[in-house]
């Protein structure tokens, strides 16, 4: 680490140190734990009410130091000294029309921006950013769902209320039906130790299965159904959603004969007992979409049909791209989890809605702060390690660019990534965290990089 990132990262840890000094209101072993520290939003919400109204700030710094790059292209990340921060203003709402139907309504507003506008990474290092900087912040619609819940059993489980469901118990066996407006991110592939870039991770592949390319239009979201049976040992849910129109678009195909998604998941729980639960999650995904081809591409280019690589040029409607994934977590104690995550896409067809990957793996895992007496502190560390198929690596090699990465050449590695988090609770509602990410063979080029990110978060839940 250079010392620019070690001076910035000992100024961040202070400020967080200061900061908790200030706030701590961590009650000892013999006092009682204070009602309002068990809440975790800046206002207290009801449980009974058929209205529900909640928001949330996630600010988030990151920068950089100039590193090694024996090349710059113009999707690259930039090798001289950077820094950007991002901000993401939620406001939820959601009204329960009878005992078991709801309508959720959220609007968000996405500003700020990532280093190099969240270009030359495939595990970008901030998830709140948007992949389109000239979408600017205006507020948009999130979400806009229809919730069902369908009784297959008369016993009831205590569920947590939020902004994705209004319930504080559900039928142990039931089937639950949603429509509207959604990220599937929410439903699939989720994963209570590394998926919440508000008080978790940060980087894109940490937080989610890279190779998951989840239909979704640039911010996230699209049109959709969903369809889930949960039991107290499985579960399984099935999602149809709409595509982009084109690679990292923000309008959506309408037309479900040419462009689609369908996503499954399996969900299984070995174990449920008391600080040893565990999950397994297994995915496949099937996405039709206009979509080009990196052989074509490639030939084109060879051929001296094309001036230079150039996918947007071979794209063809009706085209298939699938997938697969693995998605693990194990509560060792009341203190410690793990988690471990492993997808795969075909890799013949581009990146379309989520990220430059066709294969990751990534084990992390998360330790509360009981030992050291702020026990709604955590600490989080992971390491990803991500891929594309040799098509994909050639077209990047001969100068072609994604809707990420291109830097105008490329000599091949895998990008490894090595994520650790501080989060500490400063009141009620109230969190900050440091944050620090490096980066080997950053858009997977050997020529350039390592890469060091250190960043900051302070998350207001309200």
């Amino acid at each position: 680490m250079d010392a620019q990132c070690k001076k910035l990262l000992s100024a961040v840890s202070l400020a967080i140190l200061c900061a908790i000094s200030l706030y701590s209101q961590s009650p000892t072993p013999s006092e009682p734990v204070d009602k309002d520290e068990e809440e975790t939003t800046l206002f207290p919400h009801s449980k009974t009410s058929p209205i529900w109204i909640s928001g949330q700030i996630n600010l988030i710094h990151q920068q950089h130091a100039a590193f090694h790059a024996r090349y710059t292209g113009e999707n690259s990340l930039k090798p001289f000294r950077e820094k950007a921060t991002s901000r993401l203003l939620t406001l939820y709402t959601g009204v329960q029309l009878t005992r078991s139907t709801e309508l959720l309504f959220d609007v968000e507003s996405a500003g700020g921006r990532g280093i190099s506008d969240a270009l030359g990474l495939a595990g970008f290092t901030n998830l709140d950013v948007v992949r389109n900087p000239t979408l600017g912040s205006r507020p948009y619609l999130a979400r806009l769902m229809l919730h069902q819940t369908i009784a297959l059993s008369r016993e009831q489980v205590e569920v947590e209320r939020d902004f994705l469901s209004l319930d504080t118990e559900k039928p142990e066996k039931r089937l639950e039906i949603r429509f509207g407006k959604l990220s599937l991110a929410d439903f699939f592939d989720v994963n209570s130790v590394g998926s919440d870039s508000r008080f978790q991770f940060m980087n894109w592949t940490t937080d989610n299965n890279g190779a998951y390319d989840y239909a979704a239009d640039t911010r996230g979201y699209t049109y959709g159904g969903l369809v889930e049976y949960q039991n107290p040992i499985w579960g399984i849910r099935f999602g149809e959603a709409l595509m982009p129109k084109v690679a990292n678009g923000i309008k959506l195909d309408w037309n479900l004969r040419r462009a689609r998604a369908e996503s499954l998941e399996v969900e299984l729980h070995p174990s449920r007992s008391p600080n040893r639960s565990s999950t397994v999650r297994f995915l496949s995904y099937v996405n039709h979409a206009n979509m080009g081809s990196y052989r074509e591409a490639i030939d084109a280019f060879l051929q001296h049909r094309d001036p230079a690589p150039d996918i947007e040029g071979h794209r063809r409607e009706g085209r298939v791209k699938y997938g697969f994934g693995f998605n693990a977590e194990q509560q060792l104690t009341d203190q410690i989890r793990i988690y471990t995550r492993v997808g795969w896409n075909e890799g013949h067809h581009e990146s379309f809605a989520y990220t430059e990957v066709n294969s990751s793996a990534a084990v992390g895992g998360d330790i509360r702060g009981k030992a050291w007496r702020r026990a709604r502190d955590k600490i989080g560390i992971a390491w990803v390690h991500n891929s594309i198929s040799g098509d994909h690596r050639r077209y990047l090699e001969l100068g072609g660019k994604g809707f990420l990465l291109g830097d105008g050449t490329l000599t091949y590695g895998h990008e490894k990534i090595l994520e650790a988090y501080y989060a500490a609770r400063l009141r009620r509602g109230v969190s900050a965290s440091i944050d620090l990410q490096y980066i080997a063979n950053p858009g997977y080029n050997r020529d350039r990089g390592p890469v060091v990110i250190p960043g900051l978060r302070l998350h207001i839940e309200f």
